[in-house]
């Protein structure tokens, strides 16, 4: 029998499959202006320009060239050209545009957000959903304010087939979950050390850096490895990691905010510009829960696999174990998973591993197992485009609750992985109080937030 809440979790999956085989008119098509077009947002734009449920009518993006790429590309999916803003205020101010993709660099993520809301737009913005605590909590203030959808790309929240897990987990299917883990085991090599530069020709210096401090320009704090430099990312917590984050939450039934945070770890093994740490495990206090995380970007082997798996496949028409009605039970006949990147759940009746490429669930002290379901592939099946998908349908409803990870979630799982960080930098457990503060601990508290560049002010 389906609870109330598998009810909905399939009637959700449901209504985005049917709007996804819709056919839409023009009339219907959403026009969305992308604003970021490096690696991330060129999969925004490819995505975009083949979905029928929109059209791309904005390229933003601070560089000349990745505006002329992206333009190509369009040109290519569709026929059509779009309209080139440098600065993304421009974007938000056409008439046109009526929702708008952010791929920029994590601390523009809350910023854009805002003001894009603010002048009437719906939002998908990139993970994590924010920079830092402060700014998640402004940006569910104005989403709810401006009515806006905000939807954040989590894309894991739109695959069938953890959406299907995720309901046996929460279901009982490894009894009640204890301790929820994310891994985040993908391997990094040394940025090394770059001398400052001019500002390459067709670059704006100023709005890259946006509400971070002005600093000159230097190659390794541009394209991608902003990432590891604590003015524009948070480390592969933040990154890679925060997918893992929001899952590992999912497997406790999405909490609130926890009691208590500790992290510690380092940057190790090389010598380079990098400030944020390259090992660091976190953990995560609910009380009789726990969530641990864990990022090693070095040399590492996996986990997940048992040691032993055991017993039978089920006999055809045999009940299914108590809580797994949502997955396939009968084992097939794939290799274990070995995560990397993914997660891992332990129950008082058993334990599960999931990552992209499938999920599998143990019972006893056997290993019995007992589900065993791999990832959909092939043409329908990219979750990037069915979140975008289930945006988009949002985006017409009106009903924010239809959106599979809305700003409201998608911000506790990024401020775990800020908590993380905060700990890491401070060097101590971290107490949590309301607002969220720490207990008695300014210079953690300092971290919620960070002294914003003006006219680039979250507020």
């Amino acid at each position: 029998m389906m609870t109330n809440r598998t009810s909905r979790r399939f009637f959700l999956g449901a209504a985005t499959a049917a709007a996804a085989s819709r056919v839409w008119g023009a009339n219907d098509r959403v026009n969305v202006a992308i604003v970021g077009l490096g690696g991330r947002g060129s999969a925004h734009l490819r995505i975009y320009s083949r979905l029928p449920e929109a059209r791309v009518v904005g390229l933003c993006d601070i560089n000349q060239a990745a505006r002329e790429r992206a333009q190509a590309t369009l040109l290519k999916n569709t026929g059509e050209k779009a309209k080139e803003f440098e600065d993304m205020r421009q974007a938000f101010a056409d008439q046109e545009v009526q929702a708008v993709s952010i791929a920029t660099p994590n601390h523009w993520h809350a910023l854009a957000a805002i003001w894009a809301m603010r002048a009437g737009k719906d939002v998908y913005g990139e993970k994590p959903a924010c920079y830092n605590i402060y700014e998640g909590q402004k940006m569910i203030e104005v989403a709810r304010q401006t009515k806006r959808m905000l939807q954040i790309g989590s894309q894991h929240r739109s695959m069938p087939f953890k959406i299907r897990a995720m309901e046996a987990i929460n279901g009982g299917l490894i009894g009640n979950v204890y301790l929820s883990k994310g891994l985040c085991f993908k391997r990094r090599a040394s940025i090394g050390h770059k001398e400052d530069s001019p500002v390459p020709p067709g670059v704006n210096w100023d709005l890259f850096r946006g509400p971070a401090p002005m600093r000159p320009f230097n190659e390794l704090r541009f394209k991608y490895n902003w990432h590891w430099f604590w003015d524009t990312g948070n480390g592969d917590i933040g990154n890679q990691g925060v997918h893992e984050m929001g899952v590992a939450r999912w497997g406790l039934n999405d909490p609130q905010m926890p009691q208590t945070a500790f992290a510690q770890g380092g940057k190790y093994a090389y010598t380079d510009d990098q400030e944020t740490p390259n090992t660091l495990l976190a953990s995560y206090s609910y009380g009789p829960r726990e969530l641990v995380f864990e990022v090693r970007g070095l040399l590492t082997g996996s986990e997940g696999f048992p040691v032993k798996r055991s017993g039978r496949a089920p006999a055809e028409g045999a009940a299914a174990p108590s809580g797994a009605s949502p997955i396939k039970t009968v084992p097939s006949k794939g290799e274990p998973l070995n995560v990397m990147v993914g997660n891992l759940f332990y129950g008082t009746e058993g334990w599960a591993a999931m990552s992209d490429q499938g999920f599998q669930a143990f019972k006893g002290e056997s290993n019995e197992l007992v589900a065993d379901e791999r990832a959909e592939r092939g043409p329908g099946h990219d979750p990037t485009a069915l979140h975008m998908q289930n945006f988009l349908s949002a985006v017409h409803s009106r009903n924010y609750k239809e959106l599979h990870d809305e700003i409201a979630n998608a911000y506790l799982s990024a401020a775990l992985c800020h908590l993380g960080n905060i700990s890491y930098r401070v060097g101590r457990k971290l107490t949590l109080t309301p607002g969220p503060k720490f207990a008695n601990d300014p210079a953690a508290d300092k971290l919620l937030t960070r002294d914003y560049r003006k006219p680039y002010v979250v507020a």
